[in-house]
């Protein structure tokens, strides 16, 4: 039995305290924030669990084997080593750090401790996300082409980061699963009109080296929500629409389909391919449940996560470069 204790109380922490609180191979034995009112409406549900508003009394405690920090970004660095540096197993919320630097530090110190770092990158974890892979895999599309997404919604508007790392380090991570050659540079765009230096709204371009590239579309400040995906292959497209309830993805057997290669200007005709339209099966259960169940998975058996250390790293790596860019008028930065 993993002995957990969650750190934040915030928009996503009591989520993580609901699923710990409930697994049959864990026991949330504390719960942490800074702020007293929150700790003092949450508790109440779970009152086998301690609570306090320092998180140093979570690595004395001596009924810790894993700490969820669920706090805002700039502190996911300072608190994971910490906990790190008790020999303590530690699941971070996305993203892993503020910095490349702060991510391979983290990793270094699991490393050498021999304990779990895990990142909370949800979506690796839900059905539609990971039956794309199979599509993808599978070359059920061809080669892919490029990727578009689009995560928007009016709020909830952050303080803490912009929405390049707060909104499309979700779409990054997905991406980065489905894409396994490495990117070569980006390029972001973006406005902060609400506050001075958090951009609302970014753009992302990834190159890759395979040739394909992402769009990226993240914002806070848009009248309707969409959570949408669109990946082109040479052969298949597929679409992929987290606010469907039933059918989140459509495969489209729809191309552009090229004639041999012809010098003459009149012999050089595209058609266009039309075919049906596919939806295919997705189990129906909770991603951050499977989530949750997978970091635990990996300290009871000693396994290497999904979304480990290293994972969160090309995220941030990704993140970083795209910041550099953002802040840089829109210039390509390698990443």
């Amino acid at each position: 039995m993993v002995r957990v204790a969650v750190a934040g109380l915030g928009y996503w922490g009591p989520n993580l305290v609901r699923n710990f609180s409930t697994l049959g191979n864990s026991v949330l034995t504390a719960i942490c924030d800074s702020d007293l009112s929150r700790l003092n409406e949450i508790s109440p549900r779970y009152p086998q669990a301690v609570t306090t508003t320092n998180f140093q009394d979570l690595l004395k405690a001596g009924f810790v084997d894993a700490i969820v920090i669920a706090t805002p970004t700039r502190t996911h660095y300072s608190l994971a080593k910490l906990a790190l540096e008790r020999g303590i197993h530690v699941f971070v919320e996305k993203p892993l750090a503020g910095s490349v630097a702060e991510c391979e530090d983290l990793i270094k110190i699991a490393e050498d401790k021999k304990v779990i770092l895990f990142v909370g990158h949800v979506f690796l974890y839900a059905p539609a996300i990971l039956k794309l892979k199979e599509i993808v895999e599978n070359r059920e599309l061809g080669n892919l082409c490029y990727i578009s997404s689009a995560r928007l919604n009016l709020g909830p508007v952050r303080q803490d980061v912009n929405a390049l790392w707060d909104l499309a380090t979700h779409d990054i991570s997905i991406i980065l699963f489905l894409v396994t050659n490495p990117v070569l540079s980006v390029n972001c765009q973006g406005m902060a009109y609400l506050k001075k230096n958090i951009h609302d709204v970014c753009s992302l371009t990834m190159q890759f080296a395979n040739g394909s590239i992402a769009l990226v579309n993240a914002s806070w400040l848009d009248p309707n929500k969409i959570r949408r995906m669109t990946i082109v292959g040479d052969k298949k497209m597929a679409v992929y629409d987290d606010l469907q309830l039933l059918e989140k993805i459509k495969i489209y057997d729809k191309g552009v389909d090229k004639p041999d290669y012809s010098d003459s200007y009149g012999d050089f005709h595209l058609s266009y391919r039309y075919g049906d339209i596919y939806i295919p099966k997705i189990s129906d259960s909770e991603p951050l449940k499977s989530e949750c169940v997978h970091f635990l998975d990996s300290i009871i058996l000693k396994k290497k996560p999904r979304t480990d250390g290293k994972n969160g790293l090309q995220v941030v790596k990704v993140l970083s470069a795209a910041n550099r860019s953002l802040q840089n008028g829109g210039e390509r930065v390698s990443v």
